[in-house]
């Protein structure tokens, strides 16, 4: 008899121990049942509300029927979606996100490297530069996404066009690169300040020799009045400074802008550029004289002439930044 009491108090002592700790975490019981009741799911969608960034689904660990296993088991599931929430770039939700708020899945690419962004429908494009800026380094101020165009930082991802899959161009500069652009010197201050005093570029005898053949039978029309955004194709039809036909390709992906020539196509990076200038010709307004700047001073500059009017703004933004102009 005293043996078999022996085991009765065993299987006693066995029934009373908590679970073990395959079912989660631990928690103490009377914190959250009154008496021998289940607890009230709404205190499991509370704890499980804590875990910021995760949605308040709920997974059991098969086998754990206890209160603590339900718990600790939800919020490891809870915790591995965080995990691979943030592993796709994922911006966390804030507070007042809607939990119905609509995402959208695309690519950025900025030089030669690709982000996958998952990111609200209905956030500007501003609120996404703050995002990637935190992701590549680029400062928001720096930043150009390009999606059929310059997208505008007020308008919305829904507003410019984002859908599932899209890519988008990021063009901008880190703040190191920025930092260690060189500062002009005195004679190129001096220089450049004296250059607002020159005649028009239509006027001067190193232009005039290329305008005097006139306007190329194969130029792309330029309107008036009027700012495009980039084309997707090159921007072909226009002379250099020898009269040969040069077109101008924007590689945004590299961040790089190439120049061709029936000869030749010098691939520039777009940090590397110091300026760029232009001004209408005169009598065809409709086209400017083009001056991107490759060295220290005006010398380097390589003329392209007859491009068309409409383009210049996305040309000086593209190249050069916004931020700049």
């Amino acid at each position: 008899m005293a043996g078999t009491d022996k085991g009765d108090n065993e299987v006693d002592s066995k029934s009373s121990k908590p679970p073990s700790s395959a079912c989660g975490e631990q928690v103490q019981q009377g914190d959250l049942t009154n008496g021998n009741s289940p607890a009230d799911s709404n205190v499991i969608d509370s704890a499980l509300s804590g875990i910021q960034g995760c949605s308040t689904q709920k997974s059991v660990t098969p086998g754990c029927s206890s209160l603590e296993g339900e718990l600790g088991a939800a919020c490891t599931s809870q915790i591995q979606t965080c995990k691979d929430s943030d592993s796709a770039s994922f911006r966390p939700r804030s507070p007042d996100h809607s939990p119905n708020t609509e995402d959208v899945d695309f690519k950025v690419i900025f030089s030669k490297s690709k982000y996958d962004i998952t990111f609200p429908l209905d956030d500007t494009v501003a609120q996404l530069k703050e995002h990637l800026e935190m992701i590549t380094g680029v400062p928001r101020t720096t930043q150009k996404l390009m999606i059929k165009g310059l997208a505008k930082d007020s308008a919305t991802l829904r507003e410019q066009g984002f859908t599932k899959g899209c890519k988008v161009m990021l063009v901008g500069s880190k703040l190191d690169d920025i930092l260690s652009v060189s500062t002009p010197s005195k004679e190129e201050l001096e220089d450049k300040s004296g250059s607002n005093a020159k005649e028009p570029l239509s006027k001067q005898k190193i232009h005039q020799k290329v305008l005097d053949k006139g306007i190329p039978d194969d130029v792309m029309p330029g309107i008036l009045n009027t700012k495009e955004a980039l084309p997707p194709y090159p921007l072909s039809g226009m002379l250099n400074k020898y009269g040969g036909k040069v077109r101008l390709t924007f590689k945004l992906e590299l961040d790089q802008v190439w120049i061709g020539t029936k000869e030749q196509t010098q691939k520039l990076s777009m940090n590397s550029i110091r300026s760029v200038v232009s001004e209408p010709i005169e009598g065809h307004a409709e086209y400017h004289i083009l001056g991107i700047q490759l060295g220290p001073t005006e010398a380097s500059r390589y003329w392209v002439y007859w491009v068309p009017v409409q383009y210049i703004d996305a040309i000086k933004e593209t190249i050069m930044g916004s931020w700049i102009m």
